[in-house]
């Protein structure tokens, strides 16, 4: 009887397209049903932002990363199907965005992501 075993989550892949600003590598981490909800201070968590399939979300990772800003991958855990990871972002001219993830894998990529963000005022 053979064993299967699951794909692993890449998280060099997932350092990689962060911090080098490639929103095509990031994507390809996502299922192409995933959805992604963002919880920041203008959508709440009544409210969030969501964003549903590949396209959209190839669309807002397109956005994100076409911006002036730095952006690090303080630290990453995977535990079975599920990954929480920490982004750290800083624009030019000062401002940071913090963003913590939690994520839930199927076959190595992510379906589902909650994505709270914090932003300097």
């Amino acid at each position: 009887m053979a064993t299967g075993t699951r794909p692993a989550f890449d998280t060099d892949t997932l350092r990689r397209g962060l911090e080098g600003h490639t929103p095509e590598t990031l994507l390809s981490l996502y299922q192409d049903d995933a959805e992604i909800r963002v919880v920041n201070r203008d959508a709440t968590p009544s409210r969030p932002r969501v964003v549903s399939g590949r396209a959209a979300i190839g669309e807002m990772l397109a956005d994100v990363y076409s911006r002036d800003m730095t952006h690090k991958l303080e630290r990453c855990v995977v535990q079975g199907d599920q990954a929480a990871f920490s982004e750290s972002c800083r624009y030019p001219d000062g401002p940071r965005v913090l963003s913590e993830s939690m994520v839930t894998l199927r076959d190595g990529r992510i379906s589902e992501q909650v994505m709270i963000e914090a932003w300097d005022e």
